[in-house]
């Protein structure tokens, strides 16, 4: 019985049979296995290569993006002419802090824009009537400025702050109320001073109100609540200062020396 032939090849087009030698039965089974070698090389470096990729693209992804880009991407610029809830939350804001007195519509016209750059003067904004980032993060609406105020005072003890605003700025605007509240909250974050509100207002011979007890004879106002509220949501007029006083009564020589950054109402306030 004949052996059956078992490899066919093609060469210039016609069929041709033949029996393999040991030696080339061996080249060729070692030229497959080369061939083979490098074929799965390949295919397996291809989807290697894919899945590289896809994970450099995923964790680019997740990196953090800058704070402008956030900002922007979560609050549009509003000028005259916008309209939209948006618009309604700076009219209520604006409102509420006492430099708009027009209807809360939705609609950025005249009044409206007049009241953004009044803010933005008092608050030492680029006056272009214009709310962008800078002028959303000055109103208290910046996520990033509304979580890190959130980490950085958890448990404030609102009431104890309104009273020492009642106590200590009675007579005072409403953005002086806020900013003598900012005032106390900048204290605890300064290693200077004690690390908690309540170590702050109790530091001995560090407010009048409590050396005379004003502030347990006094209770706040709804005004004086909500000041203490804006301060601990972010709204600081007075740039970082932890000091204030009233230059028409006596005071310390000593507080001269600080550095003073602004003036709101009756008060001076300093670093």
């Amino acid at each position: 019985m004949r052996a059956r032939r078992r490899h066919t090849g093609r060469a210039q087009g016609k069929t041709r049979t033949h029996s393999l030698t040991a030696a080339e039965a061996a080249g060729s089974a070692s030229g497959r296995a080369a061939n083979g070698g490098s074929d799965v090389r390949r295919k397996t470096a291809v989807p290697l290569l894919l899945i590289l990729s896809l994970i450099a693209l995923s964790a680019w992804s997740l990196l953090p993006r800058g704070a402008e880009q956030a900002e922007a991407a979560a609050r549009p610029t509003l000028r005259r002419g916008a309209t939209g809830d948006a618009v309604r939350e700076v009219q209520q804001r604006l409102r509420d802090w006492g430099y708009y007195e027009g209807q809360v519509d939705g609609r950025f016209g005249p009044l409206t824009e007049k009241a953004v750059r009044f803010f933005q003067s008092k608050n030492g904004l680029t006056v272009d009537g214009v709310v962008g980032p800078e002028t959303w993060a000055a109103l208290g609406y910046s996520g990033a400025q509304a979580a890190s105020a959130g980490a950085q005072r958890p448990g404030v003890n609102i009431d104890l702050l309104a009273r020492v605003v009642r106590a200590e700025a009675e007579a005072e605007p409403y953005e002086g109320k806020v900013a003598v509240a900012a005032v106390l909250l900048n204290r605890v974050a300064d290693p200077r001073f004690p690390k908690t509100l309540e170590g702050v207002i109790y530091e001995p011979h560090a407010f009048e109100s409590v050396s005379n007890g004003r502030i347990y004879n006094t209770p706040p106002t709804a005004d004086d609540l909500r000041a203490a509220r804006d301060a601990v949501n972010g709204w600081d007029p007075t740039y970082g200062a932890v000091f204030f006083w009233n230059p028409s009564k006596p005071v310390s020589s000593w507080v001269w020396t600080r550095q003073i950054i602004t003036q709101i109402g009756n008060h001076v306030f300093a670093k």
